[in-house]
C-alpha cells in the first residue's frame, strides 16, 4: 500500500495519460496504446482512488459513463497421433509460412481458414456408427478416457447419422461466455473461489470424476477434422467439415476458403475485430493447406504439421510496475535478464516475471526500475515486456545496467556478435548444476527423484559436479544428507541403476551440446549409427546431411573435440551403455528407402517411420527412383500415383509389417 502523497501524484499521471489515450483514439482516430493495456491503466487508477476517494474529481476517467492425467482416469494410447499447431502472430510471419509451402510444393496453395476455439481438444472414436470412446490429447500419444463426461454434452452425437465402420473425430470443448458468467455469480453467491476463464472451466469439467457435475457445466463442442475414416476421405479439408455436418457433428459455421494467403489475412482481421461478438471464446485462426494430397506432401515436423499454422490475434496486454531485475544462467551460460513484476492477471495467469530478452532490448525499450510497463502475454509463451509508459515514470527510476560480474557466478562477456551475454568461466558452478540437472531429466537419461533441488543438494556437499559421478554415488555418502531417509536413498539409487542403459538419442540430448535437442539428436542417430562415428564426423560430414547447418556442425564438432568433454564422455561410458535398438529389433529394413501414404490402419504414420528407422532403414516424404516401396494405406494420396508412373513397388501395411519382421 502506498502513502496518499504518493498515490495523489500516481493518480494525477494516470488521468493525464489516460485522457491523451482517450483523445487519440476518439477524437482524432489514432491508434494509441492496446485497449487492453489502457483498461490496465484505467483499473489502477480505479482501486487507488477507492483506496483514497477524498481524491477521486469530477473529471477523473473513473467518473465517465461508459457502454496432466488424473489417477482417477484410463489412460489411452491416441491410434492417430496428436500434434500441436506451430503458432505465428502478424502479417509477415504468415506470408513467410505461405513462402515455406509453396517453396516445399513448388506450386501455390489454397487455403481453409477455421476460428481457433480456447477451449479443450477431445478425440472421439466412433465404430459402426457409435460412439465408443472420448479421449483427451493428453502428450499426443497417450490421453485419458473421458468418455463418460463426454456423453454429457449434448452437442457430440452418440450415434452417427450414417453407418461408418470406423470413424476418429477431433474438436474442442468449450463454455459458452454466458455460461461461464452464470456459473462464476453463482460461486460467488456462495463464497465460493471464482473460476479464471471459460478454458480452464471447460478443462476442467471434461476431467472431472463424476459425470453428473460435467452434466451441469453446459459444455458445448466443435468437431473440425477427420483424423481417420474408414471409407473414403475428403480429398480436401472444406469437403471434410461438410462431411462433418452429414455425420451430425456441430461444425463452426465461420469457416472460409481462401484461394491465397492475402485471403487469409483479410478473414484473420475480420474475426479480429468480430470475435468480441462471438458467444464463445477464440484467440486467432487455424489456417490449413486445403488440398489433402499436398498435406501429405509437406507432412509434419518433430512437432507440428508443416501444413497447417494457428494464426493468433494480438496477444492481451496489461500495464504493471517493474519493481525490479533478476539475472538468470542457462545450462549454455548464457545470461538472460528477467523483469520482477507487480503482479498482475493476464490471460487468465497471475503474471509476477517477464523476460527482457538482451542488453539491445532493454536500450530499445529504455526500461527502468520503477517504470510503468505494458506486458504482453500470447497463449502459454512467457510474457514479454513490450513498451514503456515513460509519461509515469517517477523521479528517480533507475537505469538497468549489465554486471561486469555477477556475485557467485563470475565475470561475464557479450558473446561476440550477438545481443547475449554469457559466463567467461564455462566450468561456473550454477551452470554445471544447470547441466546437470538437464541430464537427469526427462528427455535425457530421466532419473526419477533426481530434479533441480536434488542436484543442488548433491553438488553443495561435494558429492557430484560431472555428469559421471551420478553413476558413482554410494548409499552410505547420501545418507549423511539432509531429509534424505534410507528408503528415499534406496530409490534414488535404483532409478540411477535404471538409467545405465540408454539409446543415443537420449545420450546426445544429455550432454548439453549447444543445438542439439531431441529432433537433432535423432536424427544424428539415425545418420551415424554409433557415438563413435559422430565423435570422429568433420562438419563436412554433418553439413553434407540435410537438415544440419554450418553453425549446428560446428558447435558439434568443437564440442566433441573439446579435451575435457572428450574425458566426460569416456568416464560416463564406463558407467552406462548405449541401447544399440537397431541391434536388438533387427536390420530387417537396412538399406531400404520408404514412402508412406494414406492412413494406416494398426499404427500411425509416426509410429511406422519409427519402425522403419529403428530397423535400419529410411523414412522420405517424397516418392523418387530411389524409393524401395510405397506403404499404402486407406484413402492414399499422389503419392500412391507417382509410384506407378516411377514403377516403384506399391505394398499394404500388412506386407510392410510383414518385411519388417523378416
Amino acid at each position: 500500500m502506498i502513502d496518499k502523497q504518493q498515490a495523489k501524484e500516481r493518480i494525477e499521471k494516470l488521468r493525464q495519460v489516460i485522457d491523451h489515450e482517450r483523445y487519440l483514439y476518439h477524437v482524432l482516430d489514432k491508434e494509441g496504446m492496446s485497449q487492453e493495456a489502457l483498461d490496465s491503466l484505467k483499473h489502477e487508477l480505479f482501486l487507488l482512488e477507492e483506496q483514497y476517494p477524498d481524491l477521486i474529481t469530477a473529471d477523473s476517467p473513473t467518473q465517465r459513463v461508459a457502454g496432466e492425467p488424473l489417477p482417477g482416469f484410463k489412460k489411452t494410447s491416441h491410434k492417430i497421433a496428436q500434434w500441436s499447431f506451430n503458432d505465428v502472430f502478424d502479417e509477415e510471419e504468415i506470408r513467410r509460412f505461405d513462402k515455406r509451402v509453396e517453396k516445399l510444393l513448388d506450386q501455390r496453395v489454397e487455403y481453409l481458414s477455421e476460428l481457433k476455439f480456447d477451449g479443450f481438444k477431445i478425440i472421439l472414436t466412433y465404430k459402426d456408427g457409435l460412439l465408443v470412446q472420448g479421449a483427451t490429447r493428453g502428450d499426443g500419444k497417450m490421453g485419458e478416457d473421458v468418455t463418460a463426461n463426454i456423453k454429457t454434452i449434448e452437442t457430440i452425437p452418440l450415434r452417427l447419422k450414417k453407418d461408418i465402420k470406423e470413424l476418429i473425430v477431433e474438436g474442442e470443448v468449450l463454455i459458452f461466455k454466458k455460461d461461464f458468467l452464470a456459473i462464476n455469480e453463482g460461486r460467488k453467491r456462495k463464497g465460493e473461489a471464482l473460476f479464471a476463464n471459460p478454458r480452464n472451466l471447460a478443462a476442467g469439467s471434461v476431467r472431472q470424476l463424476d459425470p453428473r457435475l460435467t452434466a451441469k457445466r453446459h459444455l458445448q463442442a466443435f468437431i473440425y477434422d477427420i483424423g481417420y475414416i474408414s471409407s473414403d476421405m475428403p480429398d480436401n479439408q472444406l469437403a471434410e467439415l461438410e462431411l462433418l455436418k452429414e455425420l451430425g457433428f456441430k461444425v463452426n459455421p465461420h469457416f472460409a476458403f481462401c484461394s491465397d494467403i492475402e485471403a487469409v489475412i483479410d478473414y484473420w482481421k475480420k474475426w479480429q475485430e468480430k470475435s468480441p461478438t462471438l458467444p464463445y471464446q477464440v484467440d486467432g485462426v487455424v489456417v490449413k493447406v486445403n488440398n489433402r494430397s499436398f498435406q501429405e506432401k509437406l507432412g509434419y515436423t518433430g512437432k507440428a504439421p508443416r501444413y497447417a499454422v494457428a494464426f493468433k490475434f494480438p496477444a492481451e496486454e496489461k500495464t504493471t510496475i517493474l519493481k525490479d531485475i533478476v539475472f538468470q544462467v542457462g545450462r549454455q551460460g548464457v545470461i538472460t535478464p528477467v523483469a520482477v513484476l507487480e503482479p498482475v492477471r493476464v490471460a487468465g495467469s497471475l503474471v509476477s516475471r517477464a523476460t527482457l530478452h538482451n542488453e539491445d532490448e532493454i536500450k530499445r525499450l529504455d526500461t527502468r526500475i520503477g517504470d510503468t510497463v505494458i506486458i504482453r502475454k500470447a497463449g502459454d509463451v512467457i510474457p514479454d515486456i513490450v513498451a514503456v509508459v515513460k509519461e509515469l515514470r517517477p523521479a528517480g527510476a533507475k537505469k538497468i545496467t549489465f554486471p561486469k560480474k555477477i556475485a557467485d557466478w563470475g565475470e561475464i562477456e557479450r558473446i561476440p556478435g550477438q545481443a547475449a551475454y554469457r559466463l567467461k568461466d564455462k566450468d561456473n558452478k550454477e551452470q554445471k548444476k544447470r547441466r546437470l540437472a538437464y541430464f537427469a531429466s526427462k528427455g535425457a537419461f530421466n532419473i526419477a527423484g533426481l530434479g533441480p533441488k536434488m542436484i543442488d543438494l548433491l553438488f553443495s556437499n561435494g558429492l557430484i559436479e560431472e555428469y559421471y559421478d551420478i553413476f558413482r554415488l554410494k548409499k552410505e555418502d547420501l545418507l549423511t544428507l539432509p531429509r534424505l531417509a534410507e528408503k528415499s536413498v534406496d530409490n534414488l539409487l535404483e532409478a540411477i541403476d535404471r538409467a545405465r542403459r540408454v539409446t543415443l538419442p537420449r545420450f546426445l540430448v544429455a550432454l548439453s551440446i549447444p543445438e542439439v535437442g531431441e529432433e537433432t539428436a535423432e536424427f544424428l542417430s539415425q545418420s551415424f549409427g554409433s557415438l563413435e562415428k559422430i565423435m570422429k564426423a568433420g562438419e563436412e560430414d554433418f553439413i553434407n546431411l540435410s537438415g544440419i547447418g554450418p553453425v549446428v556442425a560446428g558447435n558439434i564438432v568443437s564440442w566433441f573435440q573439446d579435451e575435457n568433454n572428450r574425458k566426460v564422455v569416456k568416464e560416463l561410458l564406463k558407467e552406462v551403455k548405449i541401447k544399440d535398438e537397431r541391434k536388438k529389433k533387427g536390420n530387417t529394413l537396412n538399406g531400404l528407402t520408404f514412402v508412406f501414404t494414406g492412413v494406416l490402419e494398426k499404427m500411425s504414420r509416426s509410429q511406422a517411420e519409427k519402425l522403419v528407422k529403428d530397423r535400419g532403414g529410411k523414412v522420405s516424404s517424397q516418392v523418387s527412383s530411389q524409393t524401395s516401396f510405397v506403404v499404402s494405406g486407406a484413402n492414399p494420396g499422389s503419392k500412391e500415383k507417382k509410384a506407378e508412373e516411377l514403377g516403384v513397388k506399391i505394398i499394404s501395411e500388412e506386407d510392410f509389417l510383414n518385411l519388417s519382421q523378416k
